[in-house]
C-alpha cells in the first residue's frame, strides 16, 4: 500500500507521478535492511509490476539500487554520495560523538533536525554492549511539538506565540527531559547543538526506559552537545 505520507501514485500530472512513483521506490528499498523484489515494490506503491520493474531498472542504471542474485534490489553506491550531501555531511562529521556516548551511557543517542514542522532523526545510535534497547529508524520523522527533541529543536529557534513552557525553560537551561510523549514509558533527553545559519536546528536526544539513565546521562549529553557545537562551527 502507498504510504499516505508520500505523493500517491496516481496524483499529479505524468511527469511528476513518475518522479513520486520512483521516489517511492528509492525509499522503500532503502529502508528496507533484506531488499525488495519487483513484486513487493509493486505491490507496496501500488502499481503493476512491469512499472515497478522499469522504475528499478532506471534507479539501477544510475547506481541507486542494486539488483542482487536473489532478484531483490538494495540501496547501491550513489546512496551514499547523495546522503554525504546533505548538510555538508553532518551526519558521518557526527557519528564518532554519538557513538561514544550510546556506550558510555549503554542507551540509544540519536542526532535529529527540524524540517518545516517534524522532527526528522539522520543518526541513530545504539550502544554496542547492551542486548536489549529501544531503538527506531534513521528517517524517522515527528511532529516538532512533541517529545524532548522537538522541544530541543523548537528552543533553539526564536520565541513563537503560543509555544510551551517547556521550550521557553529549555531555551533557559539548555537541556529538557519529557515522559511519555513519542511513546509510552519512555523518556527522553534532548540538548540542542549551537549551530549558524542557515543551517537547520539541531539536537542530541537520548531515550531510555528508566528514569534514572536519562538523569545520570544529562552532563555526558551536554559535554557531546558542546562537542559537536565546536565540530560544526
Amino acid at each position: 500500500m502507498t504510504d499516505p505520507g508520500n505523493p500517491t501514485a496516481g496524483s499529479g500530472a505524468p511527469g511528476s507521478q513518475t518522479l513520486a512513483r520512483g521516489l517511492n521506490a528509492l525509499q522503500l528499498v532503502a529502508s528496507s535492511p533484506t531488499g525488495l523484489t519487483v513484486a513487493q515494490v509493486a505491490d507496496d506503491i501500488g502499481v503493476h509490476r512491469t512499472i515497478a520493474y522499469r522504475l528499478l531498472s532506471t534507479l539501477a542504471q544510475f547506481r541507486f539500487v542494486a539488483k542482487g542474485e536473489d532478484g531483490r534490489y538494495r540501496s547501491a553506491s550513489a546512496l551514499a554520495v547523495l546522503g554525504a550531501s546533505f548538510d555538508n555531511n553532518v551526519r558521518q562529521l557526527c557519528v564518532p560523538t554519538l557513538r561514544g556516548l550510546a556506550d558510555e551511557l549503554g542507551t540509544t543517542v540519536s542526532l535529529l533536525v527540524a524540517e518545516g514542522d517534524q522532527q526528522v532523526a539522520i543518526a541513530v545510535m545504539v550502544p554496542t554492549n547492551v542486548y536489549y534497547q529501544l531503538s527506531f529508524h534513521e528517517g524517522s520523522r515527528y511532529s516538532l511539538d512533541r517529545g524532548a527533541a522537538g522541544l530541543a529543536l523548537l528552543a533553539s529557534m526564536p520565541p513563537r506565540p503560543g509555544e510551551r513552557e517547556l521550550v521557553q525553560q529549555t531555551r533557559r537551561q539548555g537541556w529538557v527531559i519529557t515522559h511519555g510523549e513519542i511513546e509510552p514509558n519512555t523518556y527522553g533527553l534532548a540538548v540542542p547543538v549551537r549551530r549558524k545559519p542557515p543551517s537547520p536546528p539541531t539536537c542530541i536526544n537520548l531515550i531510555s526506559h528508566r528514569e534514572d539513565v536519562v538523569l545520570d546521562g544529562r552532563d555526558a549529553v551536554m559535554k557531546a552537545a558542546n562537542e559537536l557545537s565546536a565540530i560544526l562551527s
